[in-house]
């Protein structure tokens, strides 16, 4: 019996794990069998494979072809199996030399006709074969620049059968292709925060917001802004840190992105649809469950615009990530876990016609109407947010088409000054900004604001909950930051404690 062995990798969540593909070749009835817990997209790769090897003149073998998936007792899922199973298969006939497959990585998606096509998720796939000591990969000629962001690692291209046989044969592989966007072609403008008439209010708690990477409910009448706000969030927000910007690049590349600009070094911005599924939300499918929208907002903005109108076991499955930031699926053959560390961003109507509490509206809804409306949105939801702002109409004055207020790189400049000083206050804590700072942290090793009696009296009153009395000591601080203050003041905490109630407030109170 002849053998042979490549090496690719296989992917649980994040976490990856180096297989070994053995090829064995026997005599008797051609047949194939593949072993190793494949799914349904694997499990067919056997095909692509012979199809692609007949086409391209290499040919499959005339006897029975075992292929076995070493360790066979983890789940194996997706197509980029099969450019590594026709290198096992190839040199397990004789076609190439075994030896040229040592610490090889391999990956690639086949078509019928031979042709290597892009996979998803390249880049966690190469991060884990550069952490378990691999030196070389084979990859999708289309994908190499996406494979060039992995340090450590010698990435080959192959574009059909050919250049892989070229590759083990000694050859360079395929050359890093043009980008794939036309040099005419330029990126839409992005959303500038002075594109929003009025509401100077909400600006600033929107401020606050990307200042500490508070979580944000907006809530008010239609037409108000509330969207505009929202969109315009990611626009004030620091660029991403190299760890950063790779471990999100990792999850779009998993969520079937092709990085052909390098990482991605923006916050990502994730909006669905009110009628998004929970397994489109927090992720899931067939066999190992793959990342959902809150994921691919990891460090980024999570937007849920008519937030009471998503279901409630929708919404319901965020309160875990929002604590936790990070998401388990868990399922009969695996446990995937994916990062969800995002700011959230509610935005709703005070009721079905959303003219309720509206001065000089004429609300057509049922007292009843309303309070069930409102309590769509539930209260251990709504006990995680940390900043509650009222949006209100504008007056008709400021409609004349003028510049309203800071533009986003003003604000940008300001709150990448109040990261700086949290990063520097909480570096030999472990942590970069107010919000991830757990509540016995605020309260044991770092100083307390003045006033903070009026917090305690607030928590005996039940007017606020224990969770809420963190959630305003970090708003304080993020305030704090924001005025240059080493530590909050008086005012800086009755500002935090009104944004954390929803209660009107005035910048210039400050």
């Amino acid at each position: 019996m002849r053998q042979a062995t490549a090496v690719s990798v296989a992917l649980v969540g994040m976490a990856g794990t180096v297989i070994d593909i053995e090829a064995a070749i026997g005599s008797g009835l051609p047949s194939t069998r593949m072993v190793g817990l494949p799914d349904t997209a694997l499990k067919e790769a056997k095909d692509r494979c012979r199809a692609a090897m007949a086409t391209t003149r290499v040919g499959w073998p005339s006897g029975p072809v075992t292929i076995n998936l070493s360790p066979a007792t983890l789940p194996k899922a997706g197509s980029h199996y099969d450019l590594g199973i026709a290198a096992a298969v190839a040199a397990a006939e004789g076609k190439c030399d075994p030896q040229a497959l040592a610490g090889l990585a391999i990956f690639g998606e086949l078509g019928l006709d031979g042709r290597v096509r892009a996979v998803r998720g390249l880049l966690p796939l190469l991060l884990t074969a550069a952490a378990e000591g691999l030196e070389r990969a084979v990859v999708p000629a289309v994908q190499l620049r996406e494979a060039s962001l992995v340090s450590g690692l010698q990435v080959l291209g192959a574009a059909d059968l050919a250049d892989l046989g070229d590759i083990l044969a000694g050859g360079p592989g395929q050359p890093m292709p043009a980008t794939s966007r036309p040099n005419e072609v330029h990126a839409a403008a992005a959303p500038d925060l002075a594109d929003v008439a009025g509401q100077e209010e909400a600006k600033w708690a929107l401020e606050v917001a990307a200042a500490g990477r508070h979580h944000l409910y907006l809530h008010g009448p239609p037409g108000v802004g509330k969207t505009l706000l929202a969109q315009r969030l990611s626009s004030v927000l620091p660029d991403l840190s190299e760890s950063e910007a790779l471990e999100v690049s990792a999850v779009h590349s998993l969520s079937g992105e092709i990085l052909d600009d390098g990482l991605i070094r923006r916050p990502p911005f994730a909006d669905p649809h009110h009628s998004a599924s929970l397994a489109s939300l927090v992720g899931g499918g067939a066999g190992v469950a793959l990342p959902g929208a809150i994921s691919r907002a990891h460090r980024g903005v999570l937007f849920l615009d008519e937030a009471p109108e998503f279901p409630p076991r929708v919404m319901e499955a965020l309160r875990v990530p929002l604590e936790s930031g990070r998401v388990v699926l868990a399922r009969a053959s695996a446990t995937a876990v994916y990062p969800a560390s995002f700011q959230l961003v509610l935005a709703a109507n005070p009721c079905p016609c959303g003219l309720a509490d509206t001065p000089g509206a004429n609300c057509r809804c049922a007292p009843m109407a309303v309070r069930r409306y409102a309590s769509r949105v539930s209260g251990p939801i709504l006990d995680r947010i940390d900043i509650h702002q009222r949006v209100r109409p504008v007056r008709a004055g400021i409609l004349g088409g003028e510049v309203s207020g800071d533009s986003s790189a003003v604000v940008a400049q300001r709150v990448l000054a109040a990261r700086d000083r949290q990063h520097h206050r909480l570096a030999e804590l472990g942590w970069r900004t107010n919000a991830e700072v757990p509540g016995v942290v605020l309260r044991k090793k770092l100083p307390q604001p003045d006033g903070v009696e009026r917090l305690t009296q607030a928590l005996a009153t039940g007017q606020l909950s224990a969770r809420g009395v963190d959630k305003v000591l970090r708003l304080a601080w993020t305030i704090a930051d924001l005025a240059g203050a080493d530590r909050p003041g008086l005012d800086h905490l009755h500002t935090a404690l009104a944004m954390r109630r929803g209660e009107d407030l005035a910048r210039g109170s400050l």
